[in-house]
């Protein structure tokens, strides 16, 4: 018997401090998540637009936040960079596939509009 009244003893502490601890919440003064707009900053380049950069330290990054509002507004096209087999397993949505390979041999060959940011990624 004093086995059951110690458990029913904590089961009445750990009711109290957990409906204590919603109250104390509920009372914390509620906030709007507010979602302001992604504002779009295009990198600042060093180099001339006719040439591509030399290390991986010269490739201007951009977040994922500044690339979706770029891709989802039209201003941005996202390159996958990978193998095609990559690509087809699985891939940013709205992306095209250019690997590589033919990016880097082929730049001025490509299909792609000069206008609009280009932005690549890998994995």
């Amino acid at each position: 018997m004093p086995y059951i009244k110690r458990n029913i003893v904590v089961f009445i502490a750990v009711t109290i401090l957990i409906l204590s601890a919603l109250a104390c919440n509920a009372l914390l003064p509620q906030t709007e998540p507010t979602s302001a707009p992604t504002q779009i900053i295009e990198p600042i380049f060093t180099q001339s637009p006719g040439d591509l950069p030399l290390t991986e330290a010269e490739v201007p990054r951009v977040s994922v936040e500044e690339a979706k509002a770029a891709l989802d507004s039209g201003e941005a096209v996202i390159v996958d960079v990978r193998d095609p087999d990559a690509f087809e397993a699985s891939h940013v949505a709205g992306a095209i596939s250019i690997p590589l390979d033919e990016l880097e041999n082929n730049p001025a060959g490509l299909n792609l509009d000069r206008d609009q940011w280009i932005i690549t990624y890998c994995t």
